[in-house]
């Protein structure tokens, strides 16, 4: 059986070599991706991230830890070369995100925060889903496909699986690969 640990660095592998083509074709200008979504991506990770710490995930964790740092970086970039078209959802999602940290803090219990987190990276989707649908060519189908193994492999990693150390990675990896399924059918109905 391979151990935690190797799974957890697998997941590592697996998010780098999703990231680097993606963060490449933002650069060639082939993909444009909305700020918010990432923003709230990375803040909503991070605080996944320190919520399965608290719980011990161990080696499932480091790719959350790992991917809210990258997903901030995206959207960092993104505010200078994505998609400008922001809407009023796109910063209640935002915003929103920003409030699970002091929920945490006021109830002490870290599964709150990761269902709120959670929920709210869901409708983070919206922004991407939204722009992905009507131009499916700006996004990379194959990002969100690793991205989907990532959060597989994240999971069992998990030293501790439990609802907080689980919830996030396994909402994501269904997102993700939902994403991925809406580009490529998309692209075949616009071609056809």
């Amino acid at each position: 059986m391979i151990s935690k640990d190797v799974m957890g660095a697998l997941s590592l592998v697996i998010a780098f070599v999703s990231y680097v083509p993606y963060v490449r074709s933002i650069f060639v200008a082939r993909t444009k991706p909305h700020a918010f979504s990432w923003l709230v991506w990375g803040l909503s990770s991070a605080v996944a991230f320190f919520a399965q710490i608290s719980d011990n995930a161990g080696a499932g964790a480091w790719v959350t830890g790992f991917s809210a740092a990258v997903c901030i970086g995206i959207g960092i970039i993104a505010v200078f070369r994505g998609e400008k078209n922001i809407t009023r959802g796109d910063w209640i999602s935002f915003l929103s995100t920003i409030l699970a940290i002091p929920l945490w803090i006021v109830t002490k219990d870290p599964l709150w925060s990761v269902l709120l987190v959670t929920g709210i990276d869901a409708v983070a989707y919206y922004p991407t889903f939204r722009k992905s649908y009507a131009k499916p060519d700006e996004e990379l189908a194959f990002k969100y496909v690793l991205t989907a193994v990532k959060h597989g492999l994240s999971l069992l990693a998990l030293q501790n699986f439990t609802l907080v150390t689980s919830f996030y990675a396994l909402v994501s990896l269904v997102l993700e690969a939902g994403v991925a399924l809406m580009l490529v059918w998309r692209r075949r109905a616009m071609r056809g």
